[in-house]
């Protein structure tokens, strides 16, 4: 279930913790974020269902990040791109900001934020 007239966000990620933690977070907040399990298919359904906010897991997006964050910034609305990954996969979380994403976080502090500000990065601007 999702709020009246928004539709669900996107979630990049093949890990069931932080799948179950992400949609038990948005139910709790009256919100609708879908699990995508690979970047293909995740183009396709944001160009489907145009999401306002797109969570990328940056290791199961990997080398195509640097593809796939223009693609979803180039949807009409844009998607907010929050990525997330490990704080020891610097390189990776460096190329997600280097892609353009709007937020980049260590799993810690994106588990950590996910209670206060899931509905705002799920607000269109």
């Amino acid at each position: 279930m999702s709020a009246p007239g928004l539709s669900p966000g996107l979630l990049l990620a093949d890990d069931f913790l932080f799948i179950s933690r992400v949609q038990g977070h948005a139910r709790a907040l009256g919100l609708d974020v879908q699990s995508i399990r690979t970047p293909e298919a995740l183009l396709t359904r944001a160009a489907e269902t145009k999401p306002p906010c797109v969570l990328l897991d940056v290791h199961v997006a990997g080398a195509k990040i640097a593809e796939l964050v223009p693609a979803l910034k180039a949807l009409a609305p844009p998607p907010q791109v929050i990525a997330y990954g490990s704080h020891v996969a610097a390189a990776a979380l460096h190329q997600a900001r280097a892609a353009g994403c709007d937020l980049v976080l260590a799993n810690s502090q994106f588990v950590e934020r996910l209670p206060t500000d899931l509905a705002a990065w799920m607000a269109r601007s």
